[in-house]
Protein backbone atom coordinates (compact mmCIF):
# COMPACT_ATOMS: atom_id res chain seq x y z
CA UNK A 1 0.00 0.00 0.00
CA UNK A 2 2.69 2.68 1.01
CA UNK A 3 4.48 1.73 -2.53
CA UNK A 4 0.93 2.05 -4.25
CA UNK A 5 0.07 5.75 -2.95
CA UNK A 6 3.54 6.97 -3.42
CA UNK A 7 3.26 5.89 -6.82
CA UNK A 8 0.01 7.50 -7.41
CA UNK A 9 1.37 11.20 -6.36
CA UNK A 10 4.32 11.04 -7.57
CA UNK A 11 2.79 9.84 -11.32
CA UNK A 12 0.04 12.58 -10.52
CA UNK A 13 2.90 15.22 -9.89
CA UNK A 14 4.57 14.15 -13.02
CA UNK A 15 1.49 13.95 -15.09
CA UNK A 16 1.09 17.63 -14.38
CA UNK A 17 4.60 18.60 -14.82
CA UNK A 18 4.67 16.50 -18.35
CA UNK A 19 1.43 18.52 -19.91
CA UNK A 20 3.42 21.94 -18.67
CA UNK A 21 6.11 21.13 -20.97
CA UNK A 22 4.09 20.57 -23.84
CA UNK A 23 2.40 23.95 -23.05
CA UNK A 24 5.64 25.45 -22.77
CA UNK A 25 6.90 24.51 -26.12
CA UNK A 26 4.31 26.13 -28.03
CA UNK A 27 3.65 23.75 -30.88
CA UNK A 28 0.61 22.43 -29.79
CA UNK A 29 -0.46 20.29 -26.52
CA UNK A 30 -3.39 17.50 -25.97
CA UNK A 31 -6.97 17.98 -26.65
CA UNK A 32 -7.98 18.87 -22.73
CA UNK A 33 -5.39 20.86 -22.56
CA UNK A 34 -6.59 22.94 -25.65
CA UNK A 35 -9.82 23.78 -23.86
CA UNK A 36 -8.15 24.35 -20.68
CA UNK A 37 -5.66 26.66 -22.25
CA UNK A 38 -8.47 28.42 -24.39
CA UNK A 39 -10.50 29.19 -21.34
CA UNK A 40 -7.23 30.24 -19.58
CA UNK A 41 -6.90 32.52 -22.46
CA UNK A 42 -10.38 34.31 -21.88
CA UNK A 43 -10.83 34.25 -18.13
CA UNK A 44 -7.03 34.71 -17.01
CA UNK A 45 -7.21 32.06 -15.02
CA UNK A 46 -3.73 29.83 -15.02
CA UNK A 47 -4.03 26.69 -17.23
CA UNK A 48 -3.37 24.52 -14.27
CA UNK A 49 -6.02 26.09 -12.02
CA UNK A 50 -8.70 25.59 -15.72
CA UNK A 51 -7.47 22.21 -15.55
CA UNK A 52 -8.48 21.35 -12.04
CA UNK A 53 -12.08 23.04 -12.59
CA UNK A 54 -12.51 20.67 -15.72
CA UNK A 55 -11.57 17.56 -13.84
CA UNK A 56 -14.39 18.47 -10.98
CA UNK A 57 -17.02 19.76 -14.21
CA UNK A 58 -16.31 16.28 -15.71
CA UNK A 59 -16.83 14.07 -12.73
CA UNK A 60 -20.23 15.40 -12.02
CA UNK A 61 -21.38 13.75 -15.52
CA UNK A 62 -20.01 10.42 -13.98
CA UNK A 63 -23.18 10.78 -12.00
CA UNK A 64 -25.55 10.29 -14.73
CA UNK A 65 -22.93 7.47 -16.04
CA UNK A 66 -23.53 5.80 -12.55
CA UNK A 67 -19.87 5.91 -12.30
CA UNK A 68 -17.90 5.74 -9.13
CA UNK A 69 -14.46 7.76 -8.90
CA UNK A 70 -11.69 6.27 -6.58
CA UNK A 71 -9.14 8.30 -4.41
CA UNK A 72 -6.72 8.42 -7.49
CA UNK A 73 -9.84 10.26 -9.08
CA UNK A 74 -10.53 12.82 -6.76
CA UNK A 75 -6.38 12.82 -6.20
CA UNK A 76 -5.73 13.27 -9.86
CA UNK A 77 -8.28 16.80 -10.03
CA UNK A 78 -6.36 18.01 -7.36
CA UNK A 79 -2.97 17.71 -8.24
CA UNK A 80 -2.71 17.30 -11.93
CA UNK A 81 -3.58 21.06 -12.68
CA UNK A 82 -1.51 22.45 -9.52
CA UNK A 83 1.32 21.03 -10.89
CA UNK A 84 0.96 22.17 -14.13
CA UNK A 85 0.43 25.54 -12.87
CA UNK A 86 3.91 25.17 -10.44
CA UNK A 87 5.74 23.89 -13.65
CA UNK A 88 4.35 26.65 -15.72
CA UNK A 89 5.32 29.23 -13.42
CA UNK A 90 8.85 27.39 -12.31
CA UNK A 91 10.13 26.85 -16.56
CA UNK A 92 11.15 29.90 -18.55
CA UNK A 93 10.28 30.48 -21.85
CA UNK A 94 11.16 28.28 -24.63
CA UNK A 95 13.35 29.67 -27.37
CA UNK A 96 14.28 27.97 -30.50
CA UNK A 97 12.56 25.59 -32.85
CA UNK A 98 14.91 22.87 -31.76
CA UNK A 99 14.61 23.20 -27.92
CA UNK A 100 11.02 23.34 -28.41
CA UNK A 101 10.73 20.32 -30.30
CA UNK A 102 13.25 18.41 -27.41
CA UNK A 103 10.80 20.13 -24.26
CA UNK A 104 7.96 19.03 -26.26
CA UNK A 105 9.05 15.41 -26.52
CA UNK A 106 10.33 15.23 -23.35
CA UNK A 107 6.74 16.41 -22.24
CA UNK A 108 5.25 13.55 -24.01
CA UNK A 109 7.58 11.47 -22.48
CA UNK A 110 6.65 11.88 -19.37
CA UNK A 111 3.48 12.10 -19.49
CA UNK A 112 3.47 8.32 -21.12
CA UNK A 113 5.90 7.43 -17.70
CA UNK A 114 3.46 8.96 -15.52
CA UNK A 115 0.38 7.64 -16.87
CA UNK A 116 2.06 4.29 -16.21
CA UNK A 117 2.84 5.37 -12.83
CA UNK A 118 -0.67 5.90 -11.62
CA UNK A 119 -2.57 3.96 -13.50
CA UNK A 120 -0.28 0.96 -12.71
CA UNK A 121 -1.08 2.07 -8.82
CA UNK A 122 -4.48 1.16 -9.40
CA UNK A 123 -6.46 3.67 -7.33
CA UNK A 124 -9.04 4.48 -9.45
CA UNK A 125 -9.38 6.03 -13.47
CA UNK A 126 -8.68 9.78 -13.89
CA UNK A 127 -11.90 12.27 -14.13
CA UNK A 128 -11.50 11.98 -18.34
CA UNK A 129 -11.06 8.16 -18.26
CA UNK A 130 -13.48 7.49 -16.16
CA UNK A 131 -16.05 9.46 -18.31
CA UNK A 132 -15.06 7.44 -21.75
CA UNK A 133 -15.49 3.94 -19.56
CA UNK A 134 -18.90 5.38 -18.37
CA UNK A 135 -20.00 6.30 -21.87
CA UNK A 136 -19.06 2.89 -22.96
CA UNK A 137 -20.91 1.40 -20.42
CA UNK A 138 -24.44 3.55 -21.00
CA UNK A 139 -23.94 3.59 -25.24
CA UNK A 140 -22.25 0.37 -25.91
CA UNK A 141 -19.91 2.41 -28.33
CA UNK A 142 -16.59 1.13 -28.49
CA UNK A 143 -13.68 2.93 -25.74
CA UNK A 144 -11.79 4.13 -28.91
CA UNK A 145 -15.34 5.63 -29.95
CA UNK A 146 -16.44 7.50 -26.58
CA UNK A 147 -12.86 8.76 -26.61
CA UNK A 148 -12.82 9.64 -30.60
CA UNK A 149 -15.94 11.84 -29.92
CA UNK A 150 -14.86 13.52 -26.76
CA UNK A 151 -11.71 13.89 -27.66
CA UNK A 152 -12.65 15.93 -30.81
CA UNK A 153 -15.39 18.31 -29.56
CA UNK A 154 -13.02 19.42 -26.80
CA UNK A 155 -10.35 20.07 -29.49
CA UNK A 156 -12.76 21.54 -31.49
CA UNK A 157 -14.10 23.88 -28.63
CA UNK A 158 -10.68 24.90 -27.45
CA UNK A 159 -9.18 25.91 -30.50
CA UNK A 160 -12.03 28.26 -31.21
CA UNK A 161 -11.56 29.88 -28.17
CA UNK A 162 -7.50 30.00 -28.87
CA UNK A 163 -6.22 26.99 -27.34
CA UNK A 164 -2.96 25.79 -29.07
CA UNK A 165 -3.29 22.98 -32.10
CA UNK A 166 -0.24 22.42 -34.28
CA UNK A 167 2.18 19.45 -34.50
CA UNK A 168 2.36 19.13 -30.80
CA UNK A 169 -1.34 17.83 -30.67
CA UNK A 170 -0.52 15.54 -33.60
CA UNK A 171 2.40 14.41 -32.26
CA UNK A 172 0.95 13.53 -28.63
CA UNK A 173 -2.03 11.52 -30.67
CA UNK A 174 0.30 9.56 -32.44
CA UNK A 175 3.12 8.74 -29.30
CA UNK A 176 1.05 8.79 -26.14
CA UNK A 177 -0.83 5.47 -27.10
CA UNK A 178 2.28 3.65 -27.38
CA UNK A 179 4.26 4.95 -24.69
CA UNK A 180 2.25 4.23 -22.31
CA UNK A 181 1.70 0.90 -23.24
CA UNK A 182 5.62 0.16 -22.81
CA UNK A 183 5.32 1.87 -19.47
CA UNK A 184 2.31 0.26 -17.88
CA UNK A 185 3.33 -3.65 -17.61
CA UNK A 186 6.54 -2.28 -15.97
CA UNK A 187 4.66 0.23 -13.80
CA UNK A 188 1.25 -1.91 -12.39
CA UNK A 189 1.41 -3.03 -9.22
CA UNK A 190 -0.98 -6.00 -9.16
CA UNK A 191 1.83 -7.35 -11.90
CA UNK A 192 4.21 -6.87 -9.74
CA UNK A 193 2.78 -8.35 -6.80
CA UNK A 194 1.87 -11.28 -8.88
CA UNK A 195 5.56 -11.81 -9.88
CA UNK A 196 6.59 -12.37 -6.23
CA UNK A 197 7.47 -14.90 -3.88
CA UNK A 198 4.24 -16.09 -1.61
CA UNK A 199 6.02 -15.16 1.38
CA UNK A 200 7.29 -11.51 0.03
CA UNK A 201 3.44 -11.25 -1.69
CA UNK A 202 1.84 -11.82 1.66
CA UNK A 203 4.41 -11.02 4.51
CA UNK A 204 1.94 -11.87 7.29
CA UNK A 205 2.46 -15.70 6.01
CA UNK A 206 -0.79 -15.83 4.69
CA UNK A 207 -0.84 -16.61 0.88
CA UNK A 208 -4.51 -17.74 0.09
Amino acid sequence: MPRRVIQLLIGLLLYGAGCALTVEAGLGVDPWTVLAQGISLHTGIGIGWVTNVLGFLVLLLWIPLRQRPGVGTIANILLVGTSMQVVLWIVPPIMGMWAQIGVLLGGILLVAVASGLYIGARFGPGPRDGLMTGLHSRLGWPIWACRAVVEVAVLAIGWVLGGTVGIGTVLFAVLIGPLVHAALPLLDTARARKSMPAERAFPTGVSS
